[in-house]
């Protein structure tokens, strides 16, 4: 079974001539309060994210739907935050990429702290990919892959997509 590039392509027109219009309505949303993801280690998990990516933890308390669980928060900017929680006792095995999962966590970094950032991910052994010289990709110590974009927030790539 092979895929039909032309008919996708023709698809992306009609999505974005019916859907993107000149004058486009102001979200009903303020913004991302947070993204929650799971992790096997607390500490690890605090290590990784504050040490090596220099996000701050901002908060750690019990997880209200599970005794036991942590669920803490580090500073992304903009008032932005990256929760986690742990779930001691349940086994959840490997990180997967599934449908309706997440693929990917993009984060913006200003170009100099991303090559910053690049330089510790190299001293701690984190293996990544390069992509069109503005991303890195890599895993985080539970195998969720994240992306240090140096674009500007609402660019890619140098199209505007915001």
């Amino acid at each position: 079974m092979g895929i039909d590039y032309d008919q996708i392509e023709a698809d992306r027109a009609r999505i974005r001539e019916v859907y993107l219009g000149e004058q486009r309505p102001a979200s009903s949303a303020r913004g991302v309060h947070h993204v929650a993801l799971l992790c096997a280690d607390v500490e690890r998990t605090v290590q990784f994210y504050q040490g090596v990516l220099e996000f701050p933890l901002t908060e750690i308390f019990e997880n209200r739907d599970y005794r036991g669980s942590n669920h803490f928060f580090f500073d992304i900017g903009n008032g932005n935050l990256l929760a986690f929680f742990d779930l001691p006792g349940l086994d959840l095995g490997d990180y997967a990429e599934v449908l309706g999962g997440l693929h990917h966590l993009a984060i913006s970094v200003e170009p100099q702290r991303w090559e910053h950032l690049r330089g510790k991910l190299e001293a701690a052994g984190v293996e990544y990919m390069l992509e069109s010289g503005t991303s890195i990709y890599f895993r985080d110590p539970d195998g969720a892959r994240v992306e240090l974009i140096a674009d500007p927030l609402g660019e890619m790539y140098g199209s505007k997509v915001m």
